[in-house]
């Protein structure tokens, strides 16, 4: 049922073995002001991942409520047919975020590896205990845009897809700093 857990778990190895040894000065370098930095790469995960838990709360307090957009099947599985393909890790298009998805801070303090890794522990417990929300077909709405809806089980399709994408965009940000001496 799970599938995602295994995901998860390779991610978070993948981002500690590739940044687990820089300091956070390089986990902060920037090529240049309009590129995120590493640490605001793995910041942005957490954000944007965390913005779903208030979802996954009021679904399970009975008192979210979906838009109008959710009745339509055909769109339910458009859009999130299209947020997943967006978000591939092949990034052959730029993206610009949704502002509530933008990381926290310009300078993210040490430690966001480490908070990264406690925060895909939390997201695998929210995953498994949400198998039964799986199983009922359960639709929800982008926490960045409540006409954009999608079942849930995309939703863990989009967010450990979009980890991979920024697992690369990370990873080029460091073969930037090697090859400029950093």
């Amino acid at each position: 049922m799970n599938r995602w857990t295994p995901q998860i778990d390779k991610t978070t190895q993948d981002f500690k073995q590739a940044f687990g040894s820089l300091t956070a000065g390089q986990m902060n370098w920037k090529p240049h002001s309009g590129t995120w930095s590493i640490a605001q790469n793995i910041d942005h995960l957490i954000v944007i991942n965390e913005s779903y838990y208030p979802v996954l709360q009021a679904l399970r307090n009975g008192t979210y409520q979906l838009p109008f957009m959710a009745k339509l099947g055909f769109m339910v599985s458009f859009l999130g047919k299209a947020i997943l393909k967006s978000v591939q890790p092949d990034r052959k298009r730029k993206m610009k975020t949704f502002p509530i998805w933008e990381p926290s801070e310009s300078q993210v303090p040490p430690g966001v590896l480490d908070r990264f890794a406690q925060h895909q522990s939390e997201l695998k417990s929210l995953i498994e205990n949400s198998a039964d929300l799986i199983q009922q077909g359960v639709i929800i709405s982008s926490p960045a845009n409540k006409n954009i809806v999608y079942r849930l089980e995309t939703a863990f399709d989009i967010i450990v897809t979009h980890e991979q994408r920024h697992l690369e965009q990370a990873k080029e940000v460091l073969q930037m700093m090697n090859s400029e001496g950093a």
